[in-house]
This record gives C-alpha cells, sequence and structure tokens, in this order.
C-alpha cells in the first residue's frame, strides 16, 4: 500500500502531471487495489469533499479579487501609499511593502499582488537606486503578506477542513499579517540608510513616475487617489466588520464584496464596463474550477489515509518520541517551509491538515494558532526556490534572470523567518484578537 500512497504520487508529481491528478490517482490505486470498497465511493467522497457550505466563500472572494485587479485599484493605493510615506527614507521601498499588505486586505491572492507591484513599482524601484537584485527580491515577496492578513482563501480552506471558526482565523490573521509587513519595512529603512538613499525632498526618486505624480497629488491637493483608495479600503471593512457586527457569515460576506467591487468600479470609479465584468466573472470561474478540483482530489485522498489508519499511526509514532509542543512546532515549521518549496498552498493545506489536527489537539496546541503558522509558512513557500510561484511570475511579467531572483529573495527570506519565529512562538500574536469572539 505504501507505493500507492507514497511512490506513485511522488513520481507522478516529480513527471510535472496537476495535482489533482497526483492526489486522485494514488488514492484510486489504493482503494482498488487494497480496499474492499466498491469503486462508486471515489465520486461520492469526491463530491462530498466540496459539500461545505463554507466553501461557497472561496468563489466569491476570486471574483471579488479579480474585479479589483481590472479595476486599477493597485495604482491608486500605489500613489496613496507614496503620499503617505513619501517623505521617509525609503519611501518606495516602504510604499512597496505597504501596497502589498493593502492589496493582500482587498484581493488575498498572492500572484496578483506581485504582478501589480512589478508592473507599478519595479522601474521606480530600480531606477531609484535600489538595485535590481533587492527590487526583485522586494516586489517577489511581497506578495506572501496577501496570503496571511484577511479575508484569506487559504484561511476560508483551513478553516473549512479543521472545522475552525473562520471569522477567528480572520482576526487572528491581522497581528502576523502587519508583523510581516513591519519585519520587512525595517529592513527597507536599514538598507536605504546603508545604501544613502536619499528622501523625496532631497531627490531619491524626483525622475520617477510614481514619486512626481505623489509630489504632484501633494502640491494639488487633489483628492482623487485618495477618494479610490478608500473606496478600494472599504471592501475589507465592510467584509470584516459585517461578519464582527453577526450581519452576515464569511460567505454571505463574500457574496456582499462581489456586489460593492461591481457597484464601485462601474458607477463610482468608473474603471470597468459590463464586458470586463463578464470577462471577470468567467475567469474566476476558471480559477473556482480550479481550486475546487483540487479540494475534490484531496478530499478523497485524505479519506483514505484516514480508512487505512495513516493520521492515528503518525499520531502514535509522535506520542512515541515524546515531542514537546515546542520542539514540534519547530519541526513542522522546517517541514512546512520544506513542502511549500514544491507545493501550493491550498493543495498542502487540504492534504495535511486532516493528518496534523489530531497531533496538535494531542500536544494541545491551539487549532487557530496552527492554521495561521500552517498559513505563514505556506505564504513563504510562495517565494522561495525552486518552485515559488511568485517567482515565476516576476519572471514572466519583468524577463529578469531565475538567478538574480533567487539572490534577491534571500534576505528576505531571513526576515520573514524572524516574524515566522515570533508568530510559532508567541501564540498571543495569533489569539489577541481572536481571543475577542
Amino acid at each position: 500500500m505504501t507505493w500507492s500512497l507514497v511512490v506513485v504520487p511522488a513520481l507522478l508529481f516529480v513527471a510535472g502531471l496537476p495535482i489533482y491528478i497526483v492526489l486522485l490517482t494514488g488514492a484510486a490505486a489504493t482503494l482498488l487495489l487494497f480496499m474492499n470498497v466498491p469503486p462508486i465511493a471515489l465520486h461520492q467522497v469526491m463530491f462530498g469533499g466540496v459539500d461545505n457550505y463554507a466553501l461557497l466563500a472561496v468563489p466569491f472572494f476570486i471574483f471579488a479579487g479579480d474585479l479589483m485587479a481590472r479595476s486599477g485599484i493597485a495604482e491608486s493605493l500605489t500613489r496613496w501609499v507614496l503620499g503617505l510615506v513619501g517623505h521617509l527614507r525609503g519611501s518606495l521601498g516602504l510604499a512597496t511593502i505597504g501596497t502589498a499588505t493593502l492589496l493582500g486586505a482587498v484581493s488575498g491572492s498572492s500572484p496578483a499582488t506581485v504582478a501589480a507591484l512589478a508592473q507599478t513599482l519595479y522601474p521606480d524601484l530600480k531606477r531609484s537606486g535600489y538595485g535590481e537584485r533587492f527590487s526583485l527580491g522586494l516586489v517577489t515577496s511581497s506578495g506572501s503578506i496577501a496570503i496571511v492578513v484577511p479575508p484569506s482563501i487559504a484561511m476560508i480552506l483551513y478553516g473549512a477542513t479543521a472545522e475552525q471558526s473562520i471569522p477567528r482565523l480572520f482576526l487572528a490573521g491581522i497581528i502576523p499579517g502587519l508583523l510581516l509587513a513591519a519585519v520587512v519595512a525595517v529592513y527597507i529603512v536599514v538598507y536605504a540608510r546603508r545604501r544613502n538613499l536619499r528622501t523625496p525632498a532631497g531627490g531619491e526618486a524626483a525622475a520617477t513616475r510614481a514619486e512626481a505624480a505623489a509630489s504632484e497629488q501633494r502640491r494639488a491637493g487633489t483628492a482623487g487617489a485618495t477618494l479610490e483608495a478608500v473606496v478600494a479600503l472599504f471592501m475589507p471593512v465592510l467584509v470584516l466588520g459585517g461578519i464582527y457586527l453577526g450581519l452576515f457569515s464569511p460567505t454571505e460576506a463574500g457574496g456582499f464584496a462581489c456586489l460593492y467591487v461591481i457597484l464601485a468600479a462601474r458607477f463610482i470609479l468608473r474603471s470597468l464596463g459590463w464586458r470586463a465584468i463578464v470577462d471577470s466573472a468567467t475567469q474566476s470561474a476558471y480559477l473556482t474550477a480550479q481550486v475546487l478540483i483540487i479540494v475534490a482530489s484531496a478530499g478523497v485522498f485524505s479519506w483514505v489515509l484516514s480508512v487505512q489508519g495513516v493520521p492515528q499511526a503518525t499520531l502514535g509514532w509522535i506520542a512515541a518520541l515524546d515531542l514537546s509542543p515546542t520542539v514540534f512546532l519547530l519541526a513542522i515549521n522546517v517541514f512546512l517551509l520544506l513542502l511549500g518549496c514544491v507545493l501550493d498552498p491550498t493543495s498542502a493545506i487540504l492534504v495535511l491538515t486532516p493528518i496534523l489536527m489530531p497531533i496538535i489537539q494531542h500536544l494541545g496546541i491551539d487549532p487557530i494558532h496552527f492554521g495561521i503558522i500552517m498559513t505563514v509558512n505556506l505564504s513563504l513557500g510562495m517565494f522561495t526556490p525552486p518552485f515559488g510561484l511568485n517567482i515565476f511570475v516576476t519572471q514572466s511579467i519583468l524577463g529578469a534572470r531565475l538567478t538574480e531572483i533567487y539572490r534577491g529573495i534571500l534576505p528576505f527570506f531571513g526576515v520573514q523567518l524572524i516574524a515566522l519565529a515570533a508568530i510559532t512562538f508567541v501564540p498571543q500574536l495569533s489569539l489577541l484578537l481572536a481571543e475577542v469572539l
């Protein structure tokens, strides 16, 4: 049975097959060869895996995020953030991480955030003295924050799989997401001082389009960028505020988010026509299908593992090792960081959560805290070589060499590891706000 659950999936994964085929093949081979179960069970478990009310939030937030990406929100947020930090040393770097955090709050998509930053801020970063390597690393790594700050699709999937409160997970992700942004911001300021990058008033970015636009905005006193930024930022306020005030569930909040973005982009910002909205809906349907087929396949694989007693055997093995919660969390961090190099967050969460939940409950680790640990680990995997998706987004948009991107992300990986360590071993960073509910 080991070869059907481990060897066959590993070979198919190395061969480059889609992850849902890898999971389905391993589960189907085990079911047909080693289990006395009718084949129809495969279909039943697949459909049962997506028969979860919480998962209805996924297509809504994907649609809302795609609409945000198409409506020019990224440029508006960039101008607004530059208006706030333009007087500081390293303002363009700080604007990049600030924009990434805000885009994460309105889109929840790491690749979309990286794509927006690469197109709007990378050229100015490079021209302003930050250097190609630093600029590539900053743009590529900043997208990781989008997975952690709410509303987060990764947290919705974890909550649905682990049967945990999605609103509590959203609250738990706020401080860790801001902490990730803060440690990167500190590194940017240190880098700017070491490179003696001047403030805009001294000419750091006088030649850049973004800084010139921000300066012009301040001189003219226009409220356009602020209005557009407020329209964008009201979406997460609507979503999170409605959830925590008890006005609607996370799934219903996703529907309200879509409606709000459509009305705002069509009638307030006037940046999207009906044809673009329909195109966005079509693209979102494709992306939703990609996510849910992984959900269904991972459900079958997890079911086979459970029936074969893998979680129970793993729990017994961990118990025999007599690991403390601290040592276990250290080990699971290393494991998740390595796994994130080759597997996307959706697949990793859906496959590992059913296996790990009995273990963390046995060790007395809070499931909400562990959900944040898993999310942050896998967010770092989005820009970790060799297969971090954000790396290939940057390469495809900017045409940069992979070796330069790899070198550029190393210091940002290091500083985000500091934040990960704090999030892992200081549970209150995650639980402080979550305990409000």
